[in-house]
């Protein structure tokens, strides 16, 4: 019986894959500042477009992109789209005459659901 077991490697342990022959891809590293001063670098492939924000992977804020010499880039406001809510494509669909009626109706539905307490208490 003891000879046939198997003998094997600790899972987890060890990888039998090496880096011989591997040939990375070229990078290239970009640095952001934060408003309140926090510095940190970004790596991305040599050739993607590195973008004028990002967020910081430690405190979550926006941070601008620096030059080579560490100086805030210029920021053209006129790319920079205000994102749209919710309430900006629904107005895009319907009038806002509509959506009081719209509301008025459910209102008047849930108030009938409730079995009209709001009309026992003022009576």
């Amino acid at each position: 019986m003891a000879d046939r077991t198997l003998r094997g490697m600790r899972l987890g342990a060890q990888s039998m894959q090496s880096e011989e022959g591997v040939e990375f891809a070229h990078r290239q590293r970009a640095q952001y500042r934060t408003d309140d001063g926090e510095e940190f670098d970004v790596v991305f492939a040599a050739d993607a477009e590195v973008p004028e924000q990002w967020e910081s992977p430690k405190s979550g804020r926006e941070g601008i992109l620096l030059s080579p010499d560490g100086t805030p880039i210029d920021i053209d406001a006129g790319d920079i789209k205000a994102p749209r809510t919710h309430w900006d494509m629904l107005l895009e669909r319907r009038s806002r005459d509509e959506l009081e009626e719209l509301l008025a109706e459910r209102l008047e539905l849930l108030r009938a659901r409730r079995g009209g307490t709001a009309a026992r208490r003022g009576a």
